[in-house]
């Protein structure tokens, strides 16, 4: 089966438990098989700085589903956490935030989806997660993992459990 990772995030309505249910809710998705899950990190927000400090980690999956199709599970789990995409402020707050980072060793660039996630190389919040459950990981069109790492600064990232 295809290895997918997925990236969350969240800082509204106690973010540490939003994301731990979101780890609930992916072992749930159907063809679907939780793999693993890093730790948690706090970091600032990357858009405006007048909202919380976001919680951050990265979840591990074997998926039988096609990009597309995982996408869709992604965002109900979203919309069932109380995500409105509809009125999200871009990098504004939000409940829960679910990236599909990398698929496999597949490299796809549709209307509603780009993958690997175009800001990953540049994310420490989603990169030293991602470290912690695949230090081996060579992305798809941007580089091993490791060597990303050393490009990012991860000094405002706090691990938190």
């Amino acid at each position: 089966m295809p290895r997918a990772y997925i990236g969350i995030g969240s800082n509204l309505n106690d973010p540490v438990n939003q994301v731990r249910q979101a780890f609930l809710a992916l072992s749930n998705i159907p063809d679907t098989k939780l793999l693993a899950q890093s730790a948690l990190y706090s970091n600032p927000p990357m858009g405006p700085q007048d909202q919380p400090n976001y919680v951050n980690a990265v979840a591990e999956l074997d998926t039988a589903l096609s990009p597309q199709a995982l996408l869709v599970q992604l965002l109900e789990v979203e919309l069932k956490a109380g995500r409105d995409r509809t009125k999200a402020i871009h990098w504004g707050p939000r409940v829960l935030d679910l990236d599909l980072l990398v698929y496999s060793d597949r490299i796809v660039s549709e209307a509603n989806l780009k993958v690997p996630h175009p800001g990953i190389a540049h994310r420490s919040f989603v990169l030293l997660p991602l470290f912690d459950i695949a230090p081996q990981l060579d992305i798809p069109g941007v580089g091993a993992l490791a060597e990303l790492l050393t490009r990012v600064s991860p000094d405002e990232l706090c691990r938190i459990e």
